[in-house]
């Protein structure tokens, strides 16, 4: 009796058990309607991002870790230092994407400029990126490198450490408040044996912009900074956008590809013709965050668009040359694109979205990577690929692939459970028609409880 009681008990915990890895999860949900945030959503930081202070000495300076992502902070005017520690045969990057409160003000000129320098303070790269004439605040990005081996600069070429210096440039008439600063450092993998051997960037390549794409535009969301940036290929592309937002998108551009980019902005139903002069910004930046290229729009009212001018196919020389157009095309990846709407045109056309098209073209044929071992970031692969296809982002991409591999254990479990339940089942039953021997009737109730009244 107790062995059967016991028996009984074990079959109702594994089925609670089985139910709990089966049953799919349900959201909970809020008491009333949700609550919408007031104006365009904020800049989407990294989740791991770890937070570091930068330092106004050198010698107090936060050491930066490759591979990972840092977030900080800058007041008007600062001038920061944080450190790298730097091998003498890896081309190293570090970004700062400077995101400026979108309630406030920027200047003409306003921008932040980042370099690395060694501890003799002799720089190795500086690069700088302002707001442009549109003084829209607005998430932009600044990178500095340090560059090894054919074609570099004597300096900074040796093992240790290494300075990395952010500085914030704003106008006595810009808001003061501080910008957060989002943080990373990468390392560009080491090359196959042999090459490649050119030290010359390109002087030549398509300057025309090619015709539009023929498919039907398509509707995509763009992501509200670089790490939920909204995954594209070669197409156009319906979104949305508000006075004040900043749209971010990303597309795969691999070894020897071109890209292309342009926005056209659709006219209001209004009766409104306010001119506004930089109404739209679009910028292009690389992989490691480094500012390529940016155009502005004109609006009053009607369509209007505007275009990134060609740029160069992407190729390991670009790197030699003195333009930053043409230099930070150095390498395949995820390539940025993000679109800012003016928060001046709400004075004029109100705060809705007005719909934005987006045209991307990317052309010519893939060219193997000139890496050896894992490229890392610098790569385009065939999930990217697909993740383009499909306009997922990162974090929407990681979190189908987690909900793939819950599905697939609580299958595995459930499968488990469910024939260990059947065996024991049948293993009950045997042992009880032995007991009962030949002539008797001893009926056994669901399950392997204990015998009941009237059985």
């Amino acid at each position: 009796m107790k062995r059967q009681r016991n028996r009984g008990r074990a079959m109702a915990v594994a089925l609670a058990a089985m139910c709990a890895v089966v049953a799919p999860a349900v959201p909970a949900h809020a008491a009333g309607p949700p609550a919408h945030a007031a104006g365009p959503p904020a800049y989407a930081f990294a989740p791991d991002a770890k937070k570091v202070q930068g330092a106004e000495r050198n010698a107090e300076a936060s050491v930066l870790a490759a591979g990972a992502v840092y977030r900080s902070s800058i007041e008007a005017g600062e001038k920061l230092y944080y450190r790298v520690v730097l091998d003498s045969a890896t081309d190293a990057y570090v970004s700062a994407v400077a995101v400026p409160k979108s309630e406030g003000s920027v200047a003409y000129g306003d921008g932040i400029t980042v370099s690395i320098r060694d501890l003799n303070d002799s720089q190795c790269s500086s690069n700088r990126t302002t707001f442009g004439s549109g003084e829209t605040p607005r998430p932009i990005s600044a990178y500095a490198h340090r560059t090894v081996g054919r074609g570099a600069s004597t300096t900074c070429q040796g093992a240790g450490k290494y300075d990395v210096l952010v500085e914030r440039e704003s106008k006595d008439t810009s808001s003061p408040e501080a910008w957060d600063l989002e943080l990373r450092f990468e390392q560009e993998p080491g090359l196959k044996a042999g090459g490649p051997t050119e030290t010359t960037a390109p002087k030549d390549w398509p300057s025309s912009t090619p015709a539009p794409p023929t498919a039907e535009p398509e509707k995509r969301t763009g992501g509200s900074s670089y790490y939920d940036a909204t995954s594209l290929e070669t197409g156009e592309w319906i979104d949305a956008i508000a006075p004040g937002q900043t749209r971010f998108y990303r597309v795969p551009v691999d070894w020897g590809q071109q890209i292309y980019a342009s926005a056209v902005l659709s006219n209001t139903t209004g009766d409104t013709t306010e001119f506004i002069g930089n109404a739209l910004t679009l910028s292009l930046d690389n992989p490691a965050q480094g500012h390529i290229a940016d155009t502005s729009l004109s609006y009053s009212g009607k369509s209007a668009s505007t275009a990134l001018k060609p740029l160069p196919p992407v190729a390991y020389r670009n790197r030699y040359d003195y333009s930053s157009q043409v230099n930070t095309l150095r390498f395949a990846g995820w390539y940025y694109l993000s679109v800012t709407l003016s928060p001046k045109v709400a004075e004029s056309y109100g705060k809705d979205p007005i719909v934005l098209t987006m045209s991307v073209q990317v052309k010519n044929k893939a060219g193997a990577s000139p890496y050896e071992g894992d490229p890392g970031i610098f790569a385009v692969t065939d999930k990217d690929k697909e993740l383009a296809e499909n306009g997922d982002s990162a974090p929407k991409a990681a979190k189908s692939a987690t909900m793939q591999v819950v599905a697939a254990g609580a299958f595995g479990a459930g499968a488990v459970l469910v024939l260990g339940l059947g065996a024991w089942t049948l293993l009950a039953r045997r042992r009880a028609a032995a007991a009962g021997g030949p002539g008797q009737d001893h009926h056994q109730p669901p399950l392997g409880g204990p015998p009941q009244q009237g059985w």
